[in-house]
């Protein structure tokens, strides 16, 4: 798949831009704060509708603006669609596919992109929810349901959470009849958190491979592990039933200690995808070399397994990626690329981008894109 145009009115820094692309490498330069970053960042959004630089609508919106719209035109094989999104915020966002209306969540799937930002260096340094959240854009890419999935178990355990809270210091009958309606969200709360915990394993077993790969790849050696934690001792040999089973034992042997904590201590939102290397835990040993080479494999990792299980290449994003980089990385990185079918790169400046990378350049400055060589 590759985008062949693109569309931005108000979003972030871009009034009206419109960019026509081909296939292959095309680079987007410019210093920083004049929205080249913008510019992939729609793509994104498109491809996850969440942003990895911020949790709310507003600030995707240009200041002074009401709304923002992406709209882009896709390329898969012979086949073409035209997207379009309207991100409102303080109300519901609106999404076409051609001319039809559709729920936004519809556009999940129909445009695939993979991005690798600066901010990913948590994936290998930060806490355990950055890594959660990887996994699970992951399996929304692959399979778009996961979206509602998440959101339900988000809910549901939010409630859980909520009653176990209000709980304590309860006894008697108060406190039994608390838990009787506890144990009407431990059902909800098992059946959707196996799921979730099921696709973070089944995912978790096929980036392991690729991702040691690529990084022996990109750093020149290197043993990577990675390994799913999961709070019930889940496997990726287990069935969802199985792992469903395990939650709600859990919750029931765990009864007292979550009453104590007022917290639900066992599922997906306390687990991690733990990563390390050469025997040790990457979180805390691992240089700033080497956590960008793993954050670089993970995100390369993510774009394999969706081009093996959709047989379809994503787009690829590298965000400002090479500065970072020393010359055998970016050789590396460069040899990684080849054969993608759209590969969108973002620098300060041209000498960021390894020469023979691309010869497509688009200038970027005060949120207007022009041609540049």
């Amino acid at each position: 798949m590759h985008l062949t145009d693109l569309a931005l009115t108000d979003f972030r820094s871009h009034r009206d831009t419109v960019v026509s692309l081909q296939p292959g490498v095309t680079a987007f330069v410019g210093p920083n704060g004049q929205g080249k970053t913008n510019l992939v960042e729609a793509v994104a959004y498109l491809a996850t509708l969440s942003s990895h630089r911020t949790a709310t609508d507003q600030a995707l919106v240009r200041q002074g603006a009401g709304k923002a719209v992406i709209r882009a035109r896709l390329a898969r094989g012979e086949r073409v669609a035209t997207v379009s999104l309207e991100v409102v915020p303080g109300k519901a966002n609106q999404a076409l596919i051609g001319r039809a209306k559709v729920k936004p969540s519809e556009l999940l799937g129909v445009t695939r992109a993979v991005a690798f930002v600066p901010e990913d260096l948590a994936l290998a340094k930060g806490p355990p929810e950055i890594r959660r959240r990887f996994l699970d854009e992951l399996a929304i890419q692959l399979r778009p349901s996961m979206a509602g999935v998440l959101a339900d178990y988000d809910k549901v355990i939010r409630q859980r959470s909520a009653l176990l809270k209000s709980l304590a210091g309860l006894s008697g009958e108060r406190l039994a009849g608390g838990i009787v309606g506890l144990e009407v969200w431990d059902a909800p709360a098992a059946a959707l958190g196996a799921a979730i915990i099921a696709q973070r394993l089944a995912l978790t077993a096929k980036l392991r491979p690729r991702v040691a790969e690529l990084y022996g790849r990109l750093a020149g050696g290197g043993e990577v592990e990675l390994d799913y934690r999961s709070t019930v001792a889940a496997t990726e040999h287990d069935a969802v039933a199985d792992v469903e089973r395990k939650l709600l034992a859990a919750m029931a042997d765990g009864r007292a200690k979550e009453l104590e904590r007022g917290l639900s201590l066992n599922g997906p939102q306390r687990e991690d995808l733990e990563i390390g290397l050469d025997g040790l835990p990457a979180r805390g040993y691992a240089s700033h070399g080497e956590s960008w080479s793993l954050a670089l494999a993970l995100r390369l990792g993510s774009f394999e397994v969706i081009r093996a299980e959709m047989d379809d290449d994503p787009v690829l994003i590298l965000d400002d990626v090479f500065a970072e980089l020393d010359a055998g990385r970016r050789a590396a990185l460069t040899g990684l690329v080849a054969g993608v079918e759209q590969v969108l790169v973002t620098a300060a400046v041209r000498a960021d981008v390894p020469e023979g990378l691309t010869d497509r350049w688009f200038a970027v400055e005060g949120g207007q894109v022009s041609a540049d060589g």
